[in-house]
């Protein structure tokens, strides 16, 4: 008989054990992580012990995760409850910068809007645009995440522009048309990479989307 018509076997007659109990005892295998033989109940339980200490790995990741999780909604609340708070168009720069900076460790930040108020004066997060970019930022539909090879953006950080290795850029929205795009850099290849999850960054464009459109009316 071939392996695998025994098994089907004992799948479909669970009681040949019964009929033949002294077999169990009798029987031996190859230990897992030893030349040595063990009987079937030994084998049984140390398969249990791996999958307990499997499942103890897993619960310890999620743990991790989950506190991982709720320190960054900590940081999101206090950058939220700021954001509010700010009452000027600086003010509201000044908060995003110092929270991401200091809370997240975020080094460069950088904020471009597409139409400057008139009431405004002239500043760096009013400086022209292309039209390719703000195409792009239109069709993003979640945050992009990845090199800076290939975008004007990368000149955005000034100085610290030519040691960003990646960046997140993030459309800033008001009443469903797009306003403006944040870029986050950082010297990190691998801080912002292709796949990550964005779902605080996509909080993060909502809640500095509405700070803005607030004090620019």
């Amino acid at each position: 008989m071939k392996s695998e018509e025994v098994a089907k076997y004992l799948q479909d007659n669970p009681q040949f054990f019964e009929e033949h109990a002294d077999l169990m005892s009798r029987m031996v295998i190859p230990h897992p992580h030893s030349g040595r033989t063990i009987s079937i109940t030994e084998r049984q339980m140390l398969s249990l012990r791996d999958k307990n200490k499997q499942l103890e790995g897993k619960m310890g990741e999620l743990l991790q995760f989950g506190e991982e999780n709720d320190t960054i909604s900590e940081k999101m609340h206090r950058l939220g409850v700021a954001m509010i708070a700010a009452a000027s168009f600086q003010s509201v720069l000044h908060t995003l910068n110092f929270h991401l900076r200091d809370d997240f460790a975020i080094p460069h930040v950088a904020l471009r809007l597409w139409v400057r108020p008139e009431n405004v004066e002239e500043l760096p997060e009013f400086a022209d645009v292309s039209e390719e970019l703000q195409v792009f930022a239109e069709t993003l539909t979640q945050p992009y995440c990845g090199s800076t090879s290939g975008f004007e953006t990368s000149s955005w950080f000034g100085d610290a522009s030519k040691h960003i290795r990646s960046q997140a850029l993030i459309a800033m929205r008001n009443g469903g048309g797009t306003i403006g795009m944040i870029a986050l850099g950082s010297e990190e290849a691998q801080r912002f990479y292709a796949g990550m999850g964005t779902l605080y960054l996509e909080r993060l464009g909502e809640m500095a989307s509405a700070a803005l459109a607030r004090v620019l009316r």
